[in-house]
């Protein structure tokens, strides 16, 4: 009886842990990379994602575009700190643009002001 309850027991924990939803990266065409230049106005060190917001100039104005990442870990395997990126500096960022050509896409990699290079890896 007593085996038979802890394999119950068990089962329903099994079942009540949470799952991990991830999302994938069909909204981007992973096969074209573009380069763009612009302004970084926001730098979100978050998880799942960490997130960047720039802001490129267009025709007669200024779009803010969002950029998203991996996640902080993996950034800080790749050479990345919570401080890399601070609103103002400017940068060259190439993306995996957006399938539905919304302005922004997956990051690949971001030129800083002082020339040094960051992948999103």
């Amino acid at each position: 009886m007593h085996i038979k309850s802890a394999m119950v027991l068990l089962a329903l924990g099994a079942l009540a842990v949470p799952a991990i939803g991830h999302h994938s990266f069909a909204m981007f065409d992973m096969k074209k990379d573009v380069t763009t230049i612009g302004v970084v106005t926001d730098f979100r060190w978050t998880n799942p994602h960490a997130w960047m917001h720039v802001d490129v100039p267009g025709q007669g104005a200024k779009t803010n575009w969002a950029f998203e990442m991996t996640s902080p870990n993996n950034l800080v395997l790749s050479g990345w700190r919570r401080s890399s990126l601070k609103p103002g500096d400017k940068v060259t960022v190439t993306y995996h643009p957006l399938l539905n050509g919304k302005p922004g896409g997956a990051l690949v990699k971001v030129v800083l002001p002082d020339a040094k290079t960051l992948e999103n890896k």
